[in-house]
């Protein structure tokens, strides 16, 4: 069974958030005091979670990312993909970290079937790095890289969200990652979701950072997969990774775009930065399959054309990224 919206586009992919909660402050997806901390019952149980994931992949979803928040602070991480990752029809179950925690799970979560990781990381300078995170320790991610790639993972992508006089001048710095190992690093344009006052100094369009990279080295087009994601891949010639562009702002992908996204708190979401969300809990809780999958075709057949951050910011609200599953 195919989930299709109403403007043509296969619904494929679910990115289900398992907690808001995380061990970082990363200025642009969280407010530096963190979240509010929920009563256990409005976040989802993973049994909730699982029904979702379930009936999700029963009507056509094949490719599911946990995030959070951070996922590997929530207890029984490790068990809850492992059950995810037998789901009959599902062909790919990954996960997105801040990798404090890879060292001591990479093995684990290898073992209970993630196929992939993305890993986020914004600075190779330490300094720059606990600015950005509000305290993080830079050595501590890349050891869990290099963990789980000793696990046996393919080699991850590398999120970089790019800034404006915080961390573009360590854009080349990133590029060379990929020359002798097979990373995916992938450039993501800086987006207002926290309604930072001229968030538009600090972001720099993809266009600018592809240029700057073509100035010091040959980048060759990549085709990407139905299943990738939304970057534009290249490859510095001769090199063994790929580097990718993501471009919300200034050159949105909307009209590809195969997602559909689940908060912890059981949120339904069509876009991103759509403020329309269907709530799963009343389904969920009164044992009801039947409307939990009506509940699900109807954020795909609500799902917009497109995003509205070039549009009036006052028509926006502001949201932690994190509460979302970014």
């Amino acid at each position: 069974m195919d989930m299709i919206d109403r403007y043509g586009r296969r619904i494929r992919y679910l990115r289900l958030s398992v907690t808001d909660r995380c061990n970082l402050r990363c200025r642009y997806c969280m407010p530096a005091e963190g979240v509010r901390k929920r009563h256990q019952r409005e976040i989802l149980s993973y049994e909730e979670l699982y029904r979702v994931a379930a009936e999700a992949v029963d009507l056509g979803i094949d490719k599911i990312r946990l995030t959070g928040g951070e996922p590997l602070v929530r207890k029984g991480i490790v068990e809850f993909s492992e059950k995810l990752a037998r789901l009959p029809g599902l062909k790919e179950l990954v996960l997105t970290t801040n990798g404090l925690l890879l060292a001591e799970m990479a093995a684990p979560l290898r073992r209970a079937g993630i196929k992939r990781l993305n890993i986020s990381l914004d600075s190779l300078k330490p300094g720059t790095f606990a600015s950005i995170t509000r305290g993080g320790e830079l050595q501590r991610v890349l050891d869990g890289i290099e963990a789980a790639m000793a696990a046996g993972f393919p080699p991850p992508k590398i999120n970089m969200v790019v800034m404006a006089g915080i961390n573009d001048d360590e854009l080349l710095d990133f590029a060379r990652l990929t020359l002798d190992r097979a990373f995916t690093v992938r450039f993501i344009e800086y987006m207002p979701n926290l309604q930072e006052p001229d968030w538009e100094k600090q972001s720099i369009p993809g266009s600018e950072l592809l240029d700057r990279i073509v100035r010091e080295y040959r980048l060759l087009p990549i085709v990407s997969s139905e299943t990738a994601g939304p970057a534009r891949n290249y490859r510095i010639a001769g090199a063994a990774g790929a580097l990718g562009f993501i471009t919300p702002i200034s050159g949105h992908f909307c009209g590809s775009c195969n997602r559909i996204r689940v908060s912890s708190v059981g949120m339904a979401h069509g876009c991103l930065f759509a403020g329309a969300s269907l709530d799963l809990k009343p389904a969920l809780r009164s044992g009801d399959r039947g409307e939990l999958r009506r509940v699900l075709h109807d954020i795909v057949t609500d799902k917009p054309v497109g995003h509205t951050l070039q549009q009036d910011e006052d028509d926006r609200r502001a949201f932690a990224m994190s509460g979302i599953g970014g």
